[in-house]
C-alpha cells in the first residue's frame, strides 16, 4: 500500500531568495554559454569553479562536512534553476549529489571527514559507477568483482554510462563481493570509494551523444584495482541497499531537473509566439498556439509541484519513498519530452535550428527519461508500492 503522506511544504523565505538568486546567476553567466557548451562537447570547467564559488556545490552536504546542509527539496530548487538554462551544467550540482548518496547514507565517519569535504567545496567531483554493459534497468546483474586481498579489495570489471567518470576524483563503485550463486543476487553487491587516478584504473571511451553533450559520460575499466578495504562504504552486501536509497533521493533531482528544461523551453516558446506576427497578428493570439502555451504551461506545473510534494514527502522518512521518487520522475521527465516538442512546434522552422534554444532542450529533455532508471523502472517501481510484494 502507497502511504499517503501528510506533509506539506511553502517554500520559506531562504529557498524563495536561493531559487532567485540561482535564477538570476543562470541567466547571467551560465545561458551565454550553453549553446558552446552543447557545440563543443566539452566539460564547462568554468561552470564548475562559478557554482563551487558560489557555494551551490556544498548544497547536498552537512555542515559539519564544509556543506550547506541543504534539504532535499533546496536542492531541486537549485537543480531545476541551472536546468533552466542549461542541463549539462545543471549535472555538475545534481551528480555532486548523486556520486556522495552512498557515503552520506552508508559511510562511516572517517570516511565523510576524509572525503566530503573536498566535494562539498568542488575541489574533487564524483561519480557514481553501477550500470555495466549487460546491466542497466538490471542492476542486480552486475559482473565487476571486488576480492578481499588483506587490507585490500581488488576490483576487475567494467562500468558503463557514468556520467562524470573521467573528471571524478572520487567513484562510488558497485560490485560483487559475494559469487555464491545460491545468495540472493541483491546481496552479493558492495560499494566502494575509488579515488583515481589509481593503477589498473582507466577511462576506455566517451560516448557522443544526443543530449547533454558537455557532461562527459564514460566507460571505465577496473584491471586488478587495489582499493583500501577502508573504503568499502558499509559492509559487504549493503550495495544494493545503498544504490536503491541514493535512488530514492537523487531521482527527485532529474524530476527538478526535467522541470527546468521545460521551464526553459515554455519561456522561449511565450516569448516568440508575443512577438513572432502571420496572418497579420501575432501567433500568441491564435486559439491553436494559445491551447499548446496553455497545455505546456499545465505540464510544466504539475510536473513542479509533484517534484517539490515528493522531495519534502523523502525529507520527512516517507516509508513509500521510492514511489515518490518514481512518481515525480516518471512525470516530470514525460512532461518535459512533452513541453520541449510542443516548443519546437511553436516556434516552427525556427525551432529546428540552433538559432534558438528550444532544440537542444528537447535533445536534452530525452534523457530524463532513461537515466537513473528508465521510465518503464519507475512504473514498476511505482505499480510495486500500489500492489505489494507477490506472494
Amino acid at each position: 500500500m502507497a502511504d499517503p503522506g501528510h506533509s506539506t511544504y511553502r517554500l520559506t523565505e531562504e529557498q524563495v531568495l536561493l531559487r532567485d538568486t540561482l535564477r538570476q546567476l543562470a541567466d547571467e553567466r551560465i545561458a551565454p554559454r550553453a549553446a558552446e557548451i552543447d557545440r563543443t562537447g566539452e566539460f564547462p570547467e568554468d561552470i564548475r569553479q562559478l557554482l563551487a564559488s558560489q557555494d551551490v556545490l556544498a548544497l547536498p552536504f552537512p555542515e559539519e562536512y564544509g556543506g550547506v546542509g541543504a534539504d532535499l527539496l533546496t536542492q531541486c530548487l537549485a537543480i531545476e534553476q541551472i536546468a533552466r538554462a542549461c542541463t549539462t551544467s545543471s549535472l555538475i550540482l545534481s551528480v555532486q549529489g548523486l556520486g556522495s548518496l552512498p557515503i552520506l547514507l552508508g559511510g562511516t565517519e572517517e570516511q565523510k571527514a576524509r572525503l566530503i569535504p573536498d566535494l562539498a567545496s568542488g575541489r574533487k567531483l564524483i561519480a557514481f559507477a553501477l550500470t555495466e554493459p549487460e546491466a542497466g534497468s538490471d542492476a542486480a546483474a552486475t559482473r565487476t568483482r571486488a576480492v578481499r586481498d588483506g587490507d585490500d579489495y581488488v576490483l576487475d570489471g567494467g562500468k558503463r554510462f557514468i556520467t562524470h567518470g573521467s573528471v571524478a576524483s572520487v567513484i562510488s563503485v558497485f560490485a560483487v563481493t559475494d559469487a555464491n550463486e545460491d545468495t540472493p543476487r541483491h546481496r552479493r553487491l558492495s560499494c566502494f570509494a575509488v579515488e583515481v587516478p589509481t593503477p589498473g584504473f582507466a577511462v576506455d571511451r566517451l560516448e557522443h551523444k544526443l543530449g547533454i553533450r558537455g557532461s562527459p559520460t564514460a566507460e571505465l575499466s577496473f584491471d586488478s584495482v587495489r582499493v583500501p578495504a577502508a573504503n568499502r562504504i558499509g559492509e559487504e552486501g549493503d550495495g544494493w541497499k545503498l544504490a536503491m536509497g541514493t535512488f530514492d533521493r537523487s531521482r527527485p533531482g532529474i524530476a527538478a531537473q526535467a522541470v527546468g528544461i521545460a521551464q526553459g523551453a515554455l519561456d522561449v516558446a511565450v516569448a516568440y509566439a508575443r512577438d513572432r506576427k502571420q496572418f497579420g497578428k501575432r501567433i500568441g493570439e491564435l486559439q491553436m498556439v494559445q491551447a499548446m502555451l496553455a497545455d505546456m504551461d499545465a505540464k510544466v506545473e504539475s510536473a513542479r509541484q509533484l517534484t517539490y510534494k515528493a522531495a519534502v514527502e523523502i525529507e520527512a522518512g516517507a516509508r513509500d519513498a521510492a514511489r515518490w521518487a518514481s512518481l515525480a520522475k516518471l512525470v516530470a521527465g514525460d512532461n518535459a519530452m512533452s513541453v520541449t516538442t510542443d516548443a519546437v512546434q511553436v516556434l516552427g522552422g525556427y525551432g529546428y535550428t540552433d538559432d534558438y534554444p528550444v532544440e537542444r532542450m528537447m535533445r536534452d529533455a530525452k534523457i530524463t527519461q532513461l537515466y537513473e532508471g528508465t521510465q518503464q523502472i519507475q512504473r514498476l517501481v511505482i505499480a510495486r508500492s500500489l500492489l505489494g510484494k507477490p506472494d
